[in-house]
């Protein structure tokens, strides 16, 4: 798997993209501006993070992060267009790189039971499942954010959380 972004596109801190553009690109990408893992709301612009900037200077991707209290660096989001192209390698790689810097020796996420493609690009990039919340969307969809649709990708029934790491 390259790290390396796809020509004409490069990789910068979120910090240096347009608030008004990136908020509008995760509107876009999540439906919402806040998403809902381990039971709690969070707003991947308030992160650290980074975005994919194509030729003319749109984002084509972006990567939120956090260290948690135990040094560990949890992933908050991460969506790119297209898929296929590289843009989430590249931004995984800068991920990795900043939870290195931080200190973190594991990087973590949490995706959704139907979400088959976050399953296929994490597990090829080094990430194993290490653990199942079974109903933790129902229960997110109840008490956060009711806006969680209840089927998901390739129409598969969404409710379950899939916990993934990376030990770095």
């Amino acid at each position: 798997m390259s790290a390396d972004p796809p020509s004409g596109v490069r990789i910068v801190p979120s910090s240096e993209a347009d608030p008004d553009a990136l908020r509008a690109h995760l509107v876009e990408a999540w439906h919402d501006e806040v998403v809902a893992a381990h039971g709690e709301l969070m707003r991947p612009q308030d992160h650290p993070g980074f975005v994919a900037l194509d030729r003319e200077g749109r984002i084509a991707g972006h990567a939120a992060y956090r260290i948690e209290a135990d040094g560990s660096c949890y992933l908050v989001s991460t969506d790119a267009e297209p898929p296929g192209a590289g843009i989430g390698s590249a931004l995984m790689a800068a991920v990795e790189t900043a939870a290195r810097e931080a200190g973190s020796q594991r990087l973590w996420l949490e995706t959704t039971n139907d979400n088959l493609d976050a399953l296929r690009f994490y597990q090829r990039r080094g990430f194993r499942i290490v653990a199942v919340r079974p109903g933790a969307v129902d229960a997110a969809r109840r008490t956060l954010k009711p806006s969680i649709p209840k089927i998901g990708s390739s129409g598969i029934p969404m409710s379950d959380e899939l916990e993934l790491e990376k030990m770095l």
